[in-house]
This record gives C-alpha cells, structure tokens and sequence, in this order.
C-alpha cells in the first residue's frame, strides 16, 4: 500500500515518533518538535545603553510558535550587563526584562506550550565599547578574529582572562538569573554552554591557555562549565535545566584539538553527578552544521581533524545511562528528522530555520503540508522590526470543492 500524503504531496508525519509524547524534565510534552534558541536582535525598547527588554514583537513572536505540548527555547539572553554583546537583544537581569519576558511566558501558556529561558554569557564575544568600557572576559586573552558589531576590531581590545574571583561571581550570577528566569514564569532554563561564547570558551583547547584550575587538562576546562551546571540546579532544580554544547563548533574562532574524547569525558561527568542534581537534557549541535561553512565544506574540515569519525552518539549513548534526554539540532527537516528519533539518535528535533518561517510548523509537519520559505536577510534583525518575525502567515485550509466558508 503506498504511503499516505496530504493534499500538497507530502507524508504526514502525525503518526510518526515526532509527535509521540515524550517525559522532559518535569514536562510532559506532546510532541518532539522544538524551537532553536534563536538570536533575532529585535528588542527596541532599552532601558539604558546595551539594556534590552522584550516587547509587544517577542509577545506575538513566541505566542505564534506556541502548541499544545510543544516546547520553546528562547533567544540567548544575557544574565547581566557584562554579558551582553550585541544590541537589540533582551536580558534576563533587570526588573523590567522579567517583567517583559512574563508577557511571553503568559501568551505561550495560554496555548498550551512551554518555554524554557537561554542563559548566556557571550565572554570574548563583545568589546569594551559594548560593555560601557568593562573589559571583555573569557578563558584566557586570546581575541576573536575580525570585527564587533560596532565595526571595531576584536584584536584591538583583547579580553582578560578571568580571575578566580570573577568565575565565581559569573557562576553565582547564573544561578541568579534562573532564579528570575522563574519569577518571569519560564518552564525551566537552557545554559548556554556552546557556539564559542563564555563557557565553550573554556572547553575549546585552542582558546582556553590557561594553567591553573580551569585551564590545561580537559579535566580542569570543565571545571567552570560544571559548577555553573551544579548552581544553576541548586537554584531552580534539575528537573528545570538542560544544557547546550557543540563539541564541532567551529564558530566564534572554536576548533579543539580532540572535540571526540573532550566532550565524551564532559558527557561521563554529567552522568557521575548525583541523580538529584542531574541536568534533564542536554541539547546538542550536529557536525555537519556550522554558521560559516556549508555542510559539504564542514564535513571535509572534520575528516582532516583527530574528528575524522564524528556523530553526536557516542554522547547520546553516554548520556542515555543517566537517563538524560538528547535534543539535537544543526539542519534537519522534514526529511531527515524522524530517522534521526527512530535510529535512537535523539529524543527531540531541533529546527531553527523552518521554524522562524512556520510559526505552525508542528502542525505543516503532522499534516504533509507545504512550509514557507524562509529569508536568510531578516535573520538578524530588519526595517522594520516585524520584518521576517511575526509576518510569515500560517497555513490556510482550503475549503472542500463546492462548499462556501463563512
């Protein structure tokens, strides 16, 4: 018997392990499709210099992506003021962002779905005259290639390498910001822990010198990543928290030297740690994705590296004895991501892209129906704001041959 489409061509996917219910932390969500954390730049309110809050556009923008059982990830927000590196993007660290992001979490409530808060540290990612003249921070004083946002050059204003005292402060300053991620009635928080901002930053062995306790040996890089890990728990609780990692990152100037054995060993630490304490999910990039490179390019990169066999596996399998859940992102569709549930790879689909265009993707994908196509020119920002956010129309339903609709 050939296989069922909609109207459009289409398989439907509707009886498909995408949208089989799934246990995520304290959820219970009714499908496997969720929305990438998504930096989109589109805050024009601030409440000072480099100090955005979430408005009437992040309402709409998040309400529409919103179903019944389905989860949301936020944009990256920045857990303080010396955090933040590019403008128009709302903060989880003033009264009147909270106050911002309960409009969201209501409206996403409303319609039956959860949100989780990205928590962000961008580190080395900015310059001082982003940061009211403070000193960028990272692992180590290793500067980024080219230019800020400001056009100025990230060589000119190396960032410091933390001390001691100021790792322990971001680490506080994370848990903190869970705490009012949960006062804005967020579901839960995603640390950001990936794409060559702050805490990546520590775990790459090209951008981490460092020789005290959190330089040097993969052990000691982990060691900032993990206590963020245990506070951001001990705030909220574990059942709340998940995690972002892109062990083949090449973004933001990553490359480790071993991404394979670096992030397995960072994988069995997060299984060792009590069972009360450990992290719900952790969320991961797939290899062959990357912000520069096409896929093609990315994958020929990787075979020249120690990461010759590269795939997300052999952390998911890691991850899988402390029964904690895998959500993978980095290119997938319609195509390719029910294979990825069924092969066992992962226990929800990521999609970015096709879900900026489809503020109803769950429903396209469980019907077979046609997706919008998206506008790479309005993915940071546009004129107007609206602009390739809140404009991209859900599906309209024909009505059946002969029949008039009021």
């Amino acid at each position: 018997m050939p296989s069922r489409t909609s109207p459009a061509g289409f398989r439907p996917l509707e009886d498909t392990l995408l949208f089989k219910s799934v246990k995520l932390g304290g959820l219970q969500l009714e499908h496997r499709v969720a929305l990438a954390p998504l930096t989109r730049m589109r805050a024009t309110l601030q409440e000072s210099n480099g100090v955005y809050v979430p408005g009437d556009l992040h309402e709409e923008y998040y309400s529409q992506r919103a179903s019944k059982g389905g989860l949301l990830l936020t944009e990256a927000c920045p857990i303080s003021r010396l955090a933040c590196g590019y403008p128009g993007v709302p903060g989880i660290f003033t009264s009147g962002q909270i106050a911002g992001w309960k409009r969201v979490t209501d409206a996403v409530h409303v319609r039956g779905g959860f949100i989780y808060c990205q928590l962000w540290h961008v580190g080395r990612a900015t310059v001082p005259s982003l940061l009211d003249g403070h000193d960028a921070l990272s692992s180590s004083n290793i500067p980024l290639e080219g230019k800020a946002l400001d056009g100025s050059e990230y060589a000119s204003t190396p960032p410091r390498a933390m001390t001691t005292a100021e790792i322990e402060e971001v680490v506080g300053e994370f848990a903190a910001a869970a705490k009012r991620a949960m006062e804005a009635g967020f579901d839960g928080v995603e640390i950001h822990g990936a794409n060559g901002y702050l805490l990546d930053q520590f775990l790459h062995d090209n951008v981490n010198v460092r020789t005290d306790a959190y330089g040097g040996n993969i052990e000691n890089r982990c060691r900032f990543p993990l206590e963020v890990i245990k506070a951001v728990v001990a705030a909220i609780g574990a059942d709340k928290v998940g995690i972002r990692l892109s062990p083949y990152n090449y973004f933001q100037d990553t490359r480790d030297s071993d991404p394979n054995a670096h992030w397995e060993y960072l994988c069995d630490q997060l299984v060792q740690l009590p069972k009360e304490i450990r992290l719900s999910y952790v969320h991961m990039v797939e290899p062959r994705f990357d912000e520069v490179l096409d896929e093609q390019a990315k994958i020929a990169a990787l075979a020249e590296s120690k990461s010759a066999k590269f795939s997300l596996t052999p952390f998911r399998d890691i991850l899988k004895t402390g029964d904690i859940r895998f959500l993978a992102a980095g290119n997938f569709n319609r195509d390719n991501a029910v294979s990825k549930l069924e092969s066992g790879g992962a226990d929800l689909i990521i999609f970015g892209r096709w879900f900026i265009s489809n503020p109803d993707l769950p429903a396209r994908l469980a019907e077979g129906l046609p997706l919008n196509p998206y506008d790479r020119n309005t993915f940071y920002g546009a004129d107007p704001p609206s602009k390739g956010y809140v404009d991209y129309p859900v599906y309209k339903h024909e009505p059946p041959s002969g029949q008039v609709v009021a």
